[in-house]
């Protein structure tokens, strides 16, 4: 660890034990702690980032190429005014300069013994995922929608769900932010797939996508 860099030894040894890519910033933006799960997902060690800001070992950007990555961004900004942060996927690239998609997830790591609050990245490599969302959408691209006459085949309340579901959301807090019980949202999600000719919730999320419901 570089000097001038303090880190909870109890964090420390709680990411380094993590199956997941993770590290901590501290308050002003700066790597205190890196594991071999990043390491190993983006191919730069713990003496290569210490100490830097992690916006310039990332530099991520969004599906359409806008950058996510900068000194005081959104996400710290949240977190400032303490606000969750949802997950999220960016694009970036690896030391060696390929491209990868992460799944980012941010934890507020409470201050241990007097010192300042930590925020900690747990981060996971999505491309392939990302590949065959893409793969999928490909495939639905010739039919520009199941029944043929360029309208939505859903109902308002499938189109309501079909959106949430492209979130990310699952059948449970669909289920409580709809105030219906899961049993609804399955029959719902399952008409869904009849309706759209899919069989699984990626593919209605790639039809989702396709036609621009989102």
């Amino acid at each position: 660890m570089k000097p001038g860099i303090v880190a909870d030894p109890v964090l420390s040894q709680a990411l380094a034990r993590a199956g997941d890519g993770a590290f901590a910033i501290g308050p002003e933006g700066r790597v205190v702690l890196w594991n071999r799960a990043a390491e190993r997902i983006l191919g730069w060690s713990e003496k290569e980032v210490l100490g830097r800001p992690c916006c310039e070992v990332l530099i991520g950007s969004d599906v359409d190429g806008n950058r996510l990555c900068y000194r005081g961004c959104h996400v710290m900004s949240l977190l400032e005014q303490g606000e969750p942060v949802q997950h999220f996927e960016m694009r970036t690239r690896t030391k060696a300069g390929t491209s990868i998609w992460l799944d980012i997830s941010i934890l507020e790591a409470p201050a241990a013994n007097g010192g300042r609050a930590m925020t900690v990245h747990l981060l996971r490599d999505v491309t392939a995922t990302r590949e065959l969302l893409d793969l999928v959408q490909q495939r639905l691209a010739p039919s520009a929608t199941p029944n043929g006459n360029g309208t939505s085949p859903l109902t308002k309340r499938e189109t309501e769900i079909l959106q949430l579901m492209t979130s990310g959301a699952n059948t449970k807090s669909l289920a409580d932010r709809l105030h219906v019980s899961t049993a609804t949202i399955r029959n719902h999600a399952q008409n869904i797939f009849t309706k759209l000719d899919v069989h699984s919730r990626l593919e209605a999320v790639a039809w989702a996508n396709q036609h621009r419901l989102v």
